[in-house]
Protein backbone atom coordinates (compact mmCIF):
# COMPACT_ATOMS: atom_id res chain seq x y z
CA UNK A 1 0.00 0.00 0.00
CA UNK A 2 1.25 3.54 -0.76
CA UNK A 3 2.31 4.86 2.66
CA UNK A 4 2.25 8.44 1.37
CA UNK A 5 -1.53 8.18 1.26
CA UNK A 6 -2.09 6.19 4.44
CA UNK A 7 -1.15 8.56 7.26
CA UNK A 8 -4.82 9.36 7.90
CA UNK A 9 -7.96 7.27 8.24
CA UNK A 10 -9.41 8.63 4.98
CA UNK A 11 -6.18 8.02 3.05
CA UNK A 12 -5.78 4.49 4.39
CA UNK A 13 -9.39 3.61 3.59
CA UNK A 14 -9.11 4.98 0.04
CA UNK A 15 -5.87 3.10 -0.60
CA UNK A 16 -7.24 -0.17 0.78
CA UNK A 17 -10.44 0.03 -1.26
CA UNK A 18 -8.45 0.77 -4.43
CA UNK A 19 -6.04 -2.10 -3.73
CA UNK A 20 -8.84 -4.60 -3.14
CA UNK A 21 -10.80 -3.35 -6.15
CA UNK A 22 -14.11 -3.35 -4.26
CA UNK A 23 -16.97 -0.98 -4.94
CA UNK A 24 -18.68 0.84 -2.10
CA UNK A 25 -21.91 -1.08 -2.73
CA UNK A 26 -20.05 -4.38 -2.32
CA UNK A 27 -18.49 -3.14 0.93
CA UNK A 28 -21.88 -1.99 2.20
CA UNK A 29 -23.32 -5.45 1.50
CA UNK A 30 -20.44 -7.15 3.35
CA UNK A 31 -21.04 -4.92 6.37
CA UNK A 32 -24.78 -5.62 6.27
CA UNK A 33 -24.06 -9.35 6.36
CA UNK A 34 -22.26 -8.74 9.67
CA UNK A 35 -25.21 -6.79 11.03
CA UNK A 36 -23.64 -3.37 10.51
CA UNK A 37 -25.72 -0.87 8.53
CA UNK A 38 -23.71 1.91 6.84
CA UNK A 39 -25.03 3.95 3.92
CA UNK A 40 -23.17 4.43 0.64
CA UNK A 41 -23.01 8.17 1.32
CA UNK A 42 -21.36 7.54 4.69
CA UNK A 43 -18.74 5.24 3.17
CA UNK A 44 -18.07 7.86 0.51
CA UNK A 45 -17.67 10.57 3.15
CA UNK A 46 -15.27 8.39 5.16
CA UNK A 47 -12.93 7.75 2.25
CA UNK A 48 -13.03 11.38 1.04
CA UNK A 49 -12.32 12.80 4.49
CA UNK A 50 -15.57 14.74 4.65
CA UNK A 51 -16.45 12.85 7.85
CA UNK A 52 -15.13 9.95 9.91
CA UNK A 53 -16.58 7.23 12.17
CA UNK A 54 -17.40 8.69 15.57
CA UNK A 55 -20.75 7.29 16.73
CA UNK A 56 -20.81 3.91 18.46
CA UNK A 57 -22.67 2.32 15.55
CA UNK A 58 -20.10 3.68 13.09
CA UNK A 59 -17.12 2.59 15.16
CA UNK A 60 -18.55 -0.94 15.16
CA UNK A 61 -17.94 -1.04 11.42
CA UNK A 62 -14.18 -0.45 11.66
CA UNK A 63 -13.20 -4.00 12.62
CA UNK A 64 -15.35 -5.43 9.84
CA UNK A 65 -13.84 -3.00 7.32
CA UNK A 66 -10.36 -4.16 8.30
CA UNK A 67 -11.43 -7.77 7.73
CA UNK A 68 -13.15 -7.06 4.41
CA UNK A 69 -10.18 -5.05 3.12
CA UNK A 70 -7.57 -7.55 4.41
CA UNK A 71 -5.97 -5.01 6.73
CA UNK A 72 -4.20 -5.80 10.03
CA UNK A 73 -6.50 -5.79 13.04
CA UNK A 74 -6.59 -2.30 14.59
CA UNK A 75 -4.95 -0.60 11.59
CA UNK A 76 -7.83 1.70 10.67
CA UNK A 77 -8.89 2.18 14.27
CA UNK A 78 -5.40 3.36 15.14
CA UNK A 79 -5.57 6.11 12.54
CA UNK A 80 -8.74 7.63 13.98
CA UNK A 81 -6.98 9.09 17.02
CA UNK A 82 -8.94 10.60 19.92
CA UNK A 83 -12.57 11.65 19.39
CA UNK A 84 -12.96 15.12 17.96
CA UNK A 85 -14.94 17.82 19.80
CA UNK A 86 -18.65 17.32 19.26
CA UNK A 87 -20.87 19.84 17.53
CA UNK A 88 -22.77 20.06 14.27
CA UNK A 89 -20.52 22.71 12.80
CA UNK A 90 -17.30 20.80 13.57
CA UNK A 91 -18.42 17.87 11.42
CA UNK A 92 -17.61 20.04 8.41
CA UNK A 93 -13.87 20.06 9.14
CA UNK A 94 -12.32 17.64 6.61
CA UNK A 95 -9.38 15.33 7.31
CA UNK A 96 -7.76 16.81 4.17
CA UNK A 97 -8.72 20.50 4.01
CA UNK A 98 -8.37 22.28 0.70
CA UNK A 99 -5.01 24.00 0.10
CA UNK A 100 -4.85 27.48 1.58
CA UNK A 101 -4.96 28.96 -1.94
CA UNK A 102 -7.75 26.80 -3.38
CA UNK A 103 -10.55 29.36 -3.02
CA UNK A 104 -8.69 32.29 -4.60
CA UNK A 105 -9.22 33.31 -8.20
CA UNK A 106 -5.47 33.22 -8.97
CA UNK A 107 -4.09 30.49 -6.71
CA UNK A 108 -0.58 30.43 -8.21
CA UNK A 109 0.26 33.98 -7.12
CA UNK A 110 -1.25 33.44 -3.67
CA UNK A 111 0.47 30.06 -3.30
CA UNK A 112 3.95 31.52 -3.75
CA UNK A 113 3.35 34.18 -1.08
CA UNK A 114 1.74 31.75 1.36
CA UNK A 115 4.68 29.35 1.07
CA UNK A 116 6.97 32.07 2.45
CA UNK A 117 5.29 31.93 5.89
CA UNK A 118 4.57 29.20 8.43
CA UNK A 119 1.05 27.84 7.90
CA UNK A 120 1.61 24.59 9.80
CA UNK A 121 -0.86 25.54 12.55
CA UNK A 122 -3.65 26.72 10.26
CA UNK A 123 -5.71 23.52 10.25
CA UNK A 124 -5.12 22.97 13.98
CA UNK A 125 -6.75 26.23 15.06
CA UNK A 126 -10.53 26.00 15.35
CA UNK A 127 -12.33 29.18 14.28
CA UNK A 128 -14.81 29.84 17.08
CA UNK A 129 -15.64 33.41 16.04
CA UNK A 130 -14.42 35.97 13.53
CA UNK A 131 -15.64 39.57 13.38
CA UNK A 132 -14.77 42.09 10.64
CA UNK A 133 -15.70 45.80 10.88
CA UNK A 134 -15.23 47.75 7.64
CA UNK A 135 -15.39 51.56 7.37
CA UNK A 136 -16.36 53.31 4.10
CA UNK A 137 -15.36 56.97 3.77
CA UNK A 138 -17.21 59.92 2.17
CA UNK A 139 -15.43 59.29 -1.15
CA UNK A 140 -16.89 55.73 -1.26
CA UNK A 141 -13.52 54.17 -0.55
CA UNK A 142 -12.75 51.66 2.20
CA UNK A 143 -10.68 53.23 4.96
CA UNK A 144 -9.84 49.99 6.71
CA UNK A 145 -10.94 46.78 8.40
CA UNK A 146 -10.66 45.86 12.05
CA UNK A 147 -10.73 42.09 12.69
CA UNK A 148 -11.23 40.05 15.85
CA UNK A 149 -10.61 36.29 15.96
CA UNK A 150 -11.45 33.83 18.72
CA UNK A 151 -9.38 30.69 18.15
CA UNK A 152 -8.92 27.38 19.94
CA UNK A 153 -5.83 25.20 19.62
CA UNK A 154 -6.37 21.53 18.79
CA UNK A 155 -2.71 20.66 19.43
CA UNK A 156 0.09 21.87 21.70
CA UNK A 157 2.31 24.64 20.36
CA UNK A 158 0.01 26.73 18.16
CA UNK A 159 1.57 30.19 18.13
CA UNK A 160 0.49 32.06 15.01
CA UNK A 161 -2.31 33.02 12.64
CA UNK A 162 -1.72 33.77 8.95
CA UNK A 163 -3.44 36.73 7.28
CA UNK A 164 -3.92 36.80 3.50
CA UNK A 165 -5.07 40.10 1.97
CA UNK A 166 -5.83 40.56 -1.71
CA UNK A 167 -6.27 44.01 -3.31
CA UNK A 168 -8.07 43.80 -6.63
CA UNK A 169 -6.76 47.16 -7.94
CA UNK A 170 -3.10 46.40 -8.68
CA UNK A 171 -2.10 50.11 -8.84
CA UNK A 172 -3.47 50.73 -5.33
CA UNK A 173 -1.05 50.94 -2.35
CA UNK A 174 -1.10 47.85 -0.18
CA UNK A 175 -2.78 48.26 3.22
CA UNK A 176 -0.80 48.57 6.43
CA UNK A 177 -1.17 45.72 8.94
CA UNK A 178 -1.40 46.77 12.58
CA UNK A 179 -1.55 44.22 15.42
CA UNK A 180 -3.89 45.42 18.15
CA UNK A 181 -4.35 42.73 20.78
CA UNK A 182 -2.47 39.60 21.89
CA UNK A 183 -0.34 39.43 18.72
CA UNK A 184 2.63 40.92 16.89
CA UNK A 185 3.63 40.82 13.22
CA UNK A 186 6.08 38.08 12.32
CA UNK A 187 7.11 37.30 8.76
CA UNK A 188 5.38 39.56 6.24
CA UNK A 189 5.40 39.11 2.46
CA UNK A 190 4.21 42.02 0.30
CA UNK A 191 3.73 41.70 -3.47
CA UNK A 192 2.51 45.07 -4.76
CA UNK A 193 2.40 43.89 -8.38
CA UNK A 194 0.02 41.08 -7.38
CA UNK A 195 -1.91 43.16 -4.83
CA UNK A 196 -1.00 40.70 -2.07
CA UNK A 197 -0.05 40.89 1.59
CA UNK A 198 0.58 37.66 3.51
CA UNK A 199 1.67 37.91 7.13
CA UNK A 200 2.06 35.92 10.33
CA UNK A 201 0.40 37.25 13.46
CA UNK A 202 2.43 35.77 16.33
CA UNK A 203 0.47 35.11 19.52
CA UNK A 204 1.74 36.56 22.78
CA UNK A 205 2.01 32.97 24.05
CA UNK A 206 2.14 29.49 22.59
CA UNK A 207 -1.14 27.66 23.14
CA UNK A 208 -1.65 24.23 24.61
CA UNK A 209 -4.30 21.91 23.25
CA UNK A 210 -7.71 23.20 24.30
CA UNK A 211 -6.48 26.75 25.00
CA UNK A 212 -8.32 29.67 23.40
CA UNK A 213 -7.08 33.12 22.43
CA UNK A 214 -8.57 36.39 21.20
CA UNK A 215 -6.44 38.33 18.72
CA UNK A 216 -7.23 41.60 16.98
CA UNK A 217 -5.58 43.36 14.07
CA UNK A 218 -6.35 46.20 11.69
CA UNK A 219 -5.79 46.71 7.97
CA UNK A 220 -5.42 50.41 7.19
CA UNK A 221 -5.79 51.46 3.57
CA UNK A 222 -3.72 54.31 2.16
CA UNK A 223 -4.90 57.00 -0.29
CA UNK A 224 -5.93 57.24 -3.00
CA UNK A 225 -9.00 55.23 -2.01
CA UNK A 226 -10.68 53.60 -5.02
CA UNK A 227 -14.46 53.30 -5.06
CA UNK A 228 -15.47 50.14 -3.20
CA UNK A 229 -18.55 48.11 -4.13
CA UNK A 230 -18.04 44.93 -2.08
CA UNK A 231 -16.31 43.40 0.91
CA UNK A 232 -16.16 39.97 2.49
CA UNK A 233 -13.98 37.09 3.55
CA UNK A 234 -12.95 33.73 2.09
CA UNK A 235 -12.89 30.73 4.46
CA UNK A 236 -10.85 27.60 3.78
CA UNK A 237 -12.03 25.95 7.01
CA UNK A 238 -15.34 26.24 8.88
CA UNK A 239 -16.07 28.99 11.37
CA UNK A 240 -18.73 28.68 14.06
CA UNK A 241 -19.68 32.38 13.86
CA UNK A 242 -18.72 35.05 11.34
CA UNK A 243 -19.89 38.62 11.85
CA UNK A 244 -19.45 41.28 9.15
CA UNK A 245 -20.21 44.96 9.72
CA UNK A 246 -19.89 47.69 7.11
CA UNK A 247 -20.29 51.31 8.25
CA UNK A 248 -20.92 53.92 5.55
CA UNK A 249 -20.13 57.62 5.92
CA UNK A 250 -23.30 59.81 5.90
CA UNK A 251 -22.08 61.34 2.61
CA UNK A 252 -21.72 57.93 0.98
CA UNK A 253 -24.84 55.78 1.17
CA UNK A 254 -25.42 53.00 -1.39
CA UNK A 255 -28.79 52.61 -3.10
CA UNK A 256 -28.90 48.82 -3.27
CA UNK A 257 -27.21 46.23 -1.04
CA UNK A 258 -27.08 42.45 -1.11
CA UNK A 259 -25.38 39.68 0.80
CA UNK A 260 -23.72 36.73 -0.90
CA UNK A 261 -22.41 33.37 0.17
CA UNK A 262 -20.84 30.59 -1.85
CA UNK A 263 -19.41 27.22 -0.99
CA UNK A 264 -17.82 26.19 -4.28
CA UNK A 265 -20.16 23.22 -4.76
CA UNK A 266 -23.46 25.06 -5.26
CA UNK A 267 -24.88 28.20 -6.82
CA UNK A 268 -24.12 31.46 -5.06
CA UNK A 269 -26.81 32.50 -2.58
CA UNK A 270 -27.57 36.22 -3.05
CA UNK A 271 -30.14 38.11 -0.97
CA UNK A 272 -31.13 41.79 -0.72
CA UNK A 273 -30.32 43.46 2.60
CA UNK A 274 -31.19 46.79 4.20
CA UNK A 275 -28.96 49.23 6.05
CA UNK A 276 -29.88 50.12 9.60
CA UNK A 277 -30.82 53.64 10.71
CA UNK A 278 -27.17 54.51 11.31
CA UNK A 279 -26.11 53.60 7.78
CA UNK A 280 -24.51 50.22 8.48
CA UNK A 281 -24.84 46.68 7.19
CA UNK A 282 -24.69 43.72 9.55
CA UNK A 283 -24.39 40.09 8.54
CA UNK A 284 -24.00 36.96 10.66
CA UNK A 285 -23.09 33.54 9.25
CA UNK A 286 -23.24 30.53 11.58
CA UNK A 287 -21.54 27.19 10.99
CA UNK A 288 -20.13 28.54 7.75
CA UNK A 289 -17.37 27.41 5.41
CA UNK A 290 -15.46 26.55 3.42
CA UNK A 291 -16.51 29.32 1.04
CA UNK A 292 -17.00 33.05 0.76
CA UNK A 293 -19.34 35.46 2.56
CA UNK A 294 -19.82 39.20 2.14
CA UNK A 295 -21.78 42.19 0.91
CA UNK A 296 -22.09 43.97 -2.43
CA UNK A 297 -23.72 47.31 -3.14
CA UNK A 298 -24.38 49.93 -5.83
CA UNK A 299 -23.69 53.63 -5.59
CA UNK A 300 -26.09 56.31 -6.86
CA UNK A 301 -25.47 57.15 -10.53
CA UNK A 302 -22.94 54.35 -10.91
CA UNK A 303 -22.88 50.83 -12.28
CA UNK A 304 -22.24 47.80 -10.13
CA UNK A 305 -18.77 46.41 -10.73
CA UNK A 306 -18.72 42.69 -11.41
Amino acid sequence: MDTARTDTFAGALRAAIAERGLGLERIREHLAQHGVKVSLATLSYWQSGRSRPERRSSLAAIGHLEEILALPTGYLAGLLGPPRPRGRWLKRVPDHPAPSTALWSDPDEVDWAVRQVDTSWDARLTRLSQHDSVTIGPDRGARGTRSRHVLRAEADGADRWVVVVRVEERDRPLPLLRPLRHCTVGRLVAQPAAGLVVAELLFDRALRRGDSIVIEHELVNRPPYPVTTDCGRTFRLPVREYVLEVAFDPLARPVHCESYRNSGDSAEDVRPVEMDAGGSLLGVALDFGPGGYGFRWKWPNSHHRS
